[in-house]
């Protein structure tokens, strides 16, 4: 009995402390801890919820898979070839041309590996710069290491600018494409794509280019602009869903497949297409990019305003440029700090920003980028903050406030 007495008291005394847990926990978790200020839009945006609605009902009713044969099939095949249509019209291209992917990275990496591969009987020398994207320059080293091609990585000046001069110098009778990136991750530089677009399509060489950070932050009017052959998009870098992206392939260009099993994608990327994915990857294009959705009136007040405070701070360095810059991303470097330690601080207060560098194995890799430009002294302490719609004057207000104490503790 009085086991039974005991028990039941334990069960009374947990079940008001789970009461207590659930009506409290929200006002204690306030309360103790600070408010996020998100900077870090170059890394991921938000799912609009406009976006997620539209989504919806591909994770509900329309479940079926687009490559069978039967009435559920082919609701969802048509459905994927209106939004096939769609991204075509709205990008300036043909259906046939897009090929719908995971992401970013696997859309350079189709482009790159599909491409040289494709063209190897005509020449294996290729050229990309020393600012690309990893999902990029990575799949130049395997390249280079493993198939036997020949690579030429382009300089660039300290703004991180590729010299159309250079590629013309650096292109080769077996030179078969050219990857440059739109827009740098890191520090923003816009680089001349439609001009280096231009040098190789004279010469009949194939160009790529990385476009994941230009979508939504710098004007759009159609592909064309850009001079490619091969343009990389990415959702989730203006308000769509992660892993979705696409690759336009101009026709008659067919890169060699990275995925293999059915015929997917007019047979260029095997596997059962993420439908939900699709379409918020299409409903995001025509909402975010005709207009940016990164109102550079809107952020232009937000990144003078960081940049008074920081230049007023012994030992930082801007590196975004000036000029030729995203008009969301400014980067910074600190002499005798690294990268980790200043993240570690400012999320401490709540603000969420990046940095050049990757945690490996407990190891600190400098940023490429910065060693690129010049600075490989203080490639391991570049600090970014990348602006959005939804980041305000206040917001910067209050990283002004904290800054300076949290660089002042970092060199400690």
């Amino acid at each position: 009995m009085w086991k039974r007495q005991i028990a039941n008291s334990w069960d009374s005394f947990f079940s008001s402390l789970r009461f207590c847990v659930r009506r409290f926990w929200p006002f204690c978790y306030r309360s103790f801890v600070p408010r996020t200020i998100y900077l870090d839009y170059n890394a991921t945006t938000p799912l609009d919820p406009a976006v997620r609605e539209t989504m919806l009902p591909f994770l509900g009713e329309t479940w079926g898979n687009p490559s069978s044969v039967h009435h559920v099939g082919r609701k969802a095949r048509a459905l994927l070839d209106d939004a096939r249509d769609r991204a075509a019209k709205f990008l300036g291209a043909k259906p046939s041309e897009i090929i719908f992917t995971s992401g970013g990275t696997e859309s350079n990496n189709l482009a790159v590996f599909g491409a040289a591969r494709l063209l190897k009987t005509k020449g294996k020398h290729l050229i990309t710069s020393s600012v690309e994207h990893h999902a990029v320059l990575h799949c130049f080293d395997f390249l280079e290491k493993n198939e036997g091609f020949a690579v030429t990585r382009l300089p660039v000046d300290a703004t991180g600018r590729v010299s159309p001069d250079a590629l013309k110098k650096a292109i080769r009778p077996d030179t078969t494409l050219v990857s440059i990136m739109a827009a740098n991750n890191e520090i923003g530089t816009i680089q001349p794509v439609s001009d280096l677009g231009a040098i190789c399509r004279e010469r009949g060489i194939v160009f790529h280019t990385d476009a994941v950070q230009w979508f939504g932050k710098e004007p759009f009017l159609n592909l064309a602009q850009f001079n490619a052959d091969l343009v990389s998009v990415c959702a989730h870098k203006f308000h769509g869903p992660k892993g979705a992206g696409l690759l336009w392939a101009r026709s008659p260009l067919h890169p060699v497949p990275l995925i293999f099993g059915g015929g997917h994608e007019n047979e260029r990327r095997a596997g059962t297409e993420n439908l939900a994915g699709i379409v918020g990857l299409v409903d995001a294009l025509e909402r975010f990019v005709k207009p940016p959705v990164f109102e550079s009136v809107k952020l232009k007040p937000l990144v003078e305003n960081l940049l008074s405070c920081v230049e007023k701070i012994d030992g930082c360095e801007i590196v975004s440029p000036r000029l030729n810059c995203l008009a969301n991303t400014f980067s910074f470097v600190v002499r005798g700090v690294d990268s980790i330690t200043l993240l570690a601080g400012l999320d401490v207060e709540g603000i969420c920003a990046s940095s050049g560098s990757a945690c490996s194995a407990g190891s600190l890799e400098p940023s490429h980028v910065i060693v690129a430009i010049g600075k490989q002294a203080e490639a391991n302490s570049l600090v970014r903050f990348s602006f959005g719609r939804d980041s305000t004057l206040e917001e910067i207000g209050f990283v002004c406030s904290f800054l300076p104490e949290i660089i002042r503790r970092a060199r400690k």
